[in-house]
Parts: C-alpha cells; sequence; structure tokens
C-alpha cells in the first residue's frame, strides 16, 4: 500500500509541476495531494519533498499559515471556473448543470470562508520570521 501511495504522489506532484505552466491546470491542489500521499506513504519521501524548491515555492506559506494572498487563490480559482463554465454550456442536462453550479458557488465560498487571506507583505514578513527562528537555533 505504501508503493502505491508514493507512486501516487509522484504522479501528483508530477501533475502539479505541469499546472505550473499551464494555466488550465491549477497547482496548489495537486502539489498538497503528492505532499499528503508522500506523508502517508514514506516519512523519507515527504521529508524529500518538502525539502524541493516546487514546496517551499508553492505550498510553504500555506502550510505553515494557513491562508493564502488574494493572487494565490485566484490563480487557484480562475482555472478551474473556466473548465466549469465550459462544462456547463456544453451539458444539456439539468441534473448536471445544478451539480456544476453548487461546485462553482462552493469552491468560491470554501476558499473565501474557510481559507484566510492575507498581504503579500504579510507573508514576506513570515518568511523572515522564520528565516530568523532558524538562524538562532542553528
Amino acid at each position: 500500500m505504501k508503493v502505491v501511495l508514493i507512486i501516487l504522489g509522484f504522479i501528483s506532484m508530477g501533475i502539479g509541476i505541469v499546472g505550473i505552466v499551464t494555466p488550465i491546470l491549477p497547482t496548489t491542489p495537486f502539489l498538497l495531494l503528492a505532499s499528503f500521499f508522500f506523508a502517508k506513504g514514506s516519512k523519507r519521501f515527504h521529508d524529500w519533498f518538502i525539502s524541493t524548491k516546487i514546496y517551499k515555492k508553492y505550498l510553504e506559506s500555506f502550510v505553515q499559515s494557513k491562508a493564502m494572498t488574494l493572487k494565490n487563490k485566484f490563480t487557484i480559482l480562475l482555472p478551474v471556473s473556466c473548465m466549469l463554465i465550459i462544462t456547463f454550456i456544453f451539458v444539456n442536462n439539468l441534473y448536471a448543470r445544478l451539480v456544476l453550479v453548487i461546485l462553482f458557488i462552493g469552491k468560491y465560498l470554501y476558499f473565501f470562508t474557510q481559507i484566510r487571506t492575507i498581504s503579500k507583505e504579510e507573508t514576506e514578513i513570515k518568511k523572515k520570521i522564520k528565516k530568523w527562528q532558524k538562524k538562532i537555533i542553528i
């Protein structure tokens, strides 16, 4: 089972990396999923993953503060919203359209009520504090 989790971690990480350069795929959710799979699959792979530049750039601030900048929220929400709207246009089933509308509204409600919005300056200050804490410990 651990091997399957590690494989799923690498697949999620790969999709997340592709999402960095393509506007259709969201990066953060796939990298969060990769982190989850690595944590459940292997401590060694999880430690490796959280030491990568990808993790530090795209996830570290979210994992530490459980908050995102407004730009990060829209970077995640807009591509997914476009895909839901396109699907809504091409689907002729009333129930499917209803599910799409509920998903659309639900994800915005979740992002703006459950994930705290912070300013870019606040994230920079937290990064500096963490660096100082590391220097003090060492």
